[in-house]
């Protein structure tokens, strides 16, 4: 099997011990093309984020900047600009050619909480190895929220992959001829090129701007807060806005977005030259996202977007970032949207599921 593993292809590697856990994993885990990962019990507070280095363990980085350590089976606190490290409840053990990378769920990256996977020995993040065998950590930072974070909950994500799964642009634009993956004319040149919304068909709501000083939020609490209370709207009837130094917008893309049932996503890092800005990684998008078949017709991309060290105008239609597409392995069986809760599947622009919208 060469491409992306399918939720089967997953659910034999918990079976075989490949992927193991304490307590065991939860059916509600397993998504078309990746498994959910779970806060174990308790987060160490750190001087500051690392990386474990190829010859040693988190657990001994762990030992030289642990500040203190936090109970998490009741639910703590983590608190804005702080790094925590915890412990998650999932552990691998890969075979021999099959890789794996994990991203921050849709509605973590909304709420600017930067978390990241590393892994004994690692020297990137998000990326665990070709055969791996060992514990997994989540690296967290809340940059905009203080938030509630309790043992069980799902910020993260894992994708397995075997062998080449990328496409290339002729592969993407024989797909895209087959089943266009975009609306209006495909930007493809190393992925699908996609850009900002900012002349919307109605009103002048562009996008949100997250407040400096807000209360917590309680990562369990679902459609519960108002977002007047942790955004700004922001508002333009010019086709631009002018992003400030160090301030976290979400924003969203001009072009609806189709994943096919046999290809996976992801959403490429920010390349320098675009501008004084940079789009968070959205995470992986899923078989079925956008797809009609499983509910989608075309579903826009939403922007997390944070600007640099001077303010940068942004123009209606720039391209802000591109989709690396991904073959599977063979199709899951069950799709974003129509087999599985979606939260984002059709959307526009929209905050994480934690707010009131409407």
């Amino acid at each position: 099997m060469t491409g992306v593993l399918p939720d089967t292809a997953i659910r034999k590697m918990i079976g075989t011990g490949q992927i193991t856990a304490s307590p065991n994993v939860l059916n509600e885990q397993l998504q078309p093309a990746s498994l959910d990962l779970r806060l174990g019990v308790k987060a160490y507070r750190v001087r500051a984020s690392f990386l474990a280095g190829a010859e040693r363990r988190v657990a001994d980085r762990l030992t030289d900047f642990t500040m203190h350590e936090i109970d998490l089976t009741s639910g703590a606190v983590l608190e804005k600009d702080c790094v925590y490290v915890v412990p998650l409840l999932e552990s691998l053990d890969l075979p021999a050619g099959v890789a794996g990378a994990a991203s921050a769920k849709s509605s973590i990256g909304r709420l600017d909480l930067l978390t990241r996977i590393i892994t004994d020995h690692g020297t990137e993040f998000d990326r665990i190895p070709d055969g791996y065998t060992g514990p997994l950590y989540a690296e967290i930072c809340p940059q905009s929220f203080s938030v509630i974070a309790k043992t069980g909950q799902m910020l993260t994500q894992i994708i397995f992959r075997q062998g080449q799964t990328v496409i290339n642009d002729d592969e993407l634009r024989a797909l895209h001829a087959e089943t266009p993956v975009v609306s209006g004319d495909a930007v493809i040149s190393g992925g699908l090129g996609f850009s900002v919304d900012l002349k919307p068909q109605t009103g002048t709501l562009v996008g949100y701007r997250a407040k400096p000083h807000t209360g917590v939020i309680d990562l369990a609490k679902l459609t519960h807060y108002d977002p007047r209370d942790y955004w700004e709207e922001v508002h333009t009837d010019s086709g631009w806005i002018i992003l400030d130094p160090g301030a976290f917008y979400i924003l969203v893309s001009r072009e609806a977005i189709v994943i096919p049932p046999t290809h996976a996503a992801e959403m490429a890092p920010y390349l320098a030259m675009v501008g004084e800005f940079r789009v968070h990684y959205a995470g992986f998008f899923d078989p079925g996202f956008g797809w009609a078949d499983a509910g989608g017709a075309g579903s826009r991309g939403v922007l997390e977007v944070r600007c640099h060290e001077a303010p940068f105008v942004l123009e209606h239609g720039q391209i802000v970032g591109r989709l690396v597409y991904e073959r599977m392995a063979e199709e899951p069986a069950a799709l974003y949207g129509r087999d599985i809760k979606s939260n984002y599947q059709g959307q526009s622009l929209k905050l994480s599921k934690h707010f009131r919208m409407g």
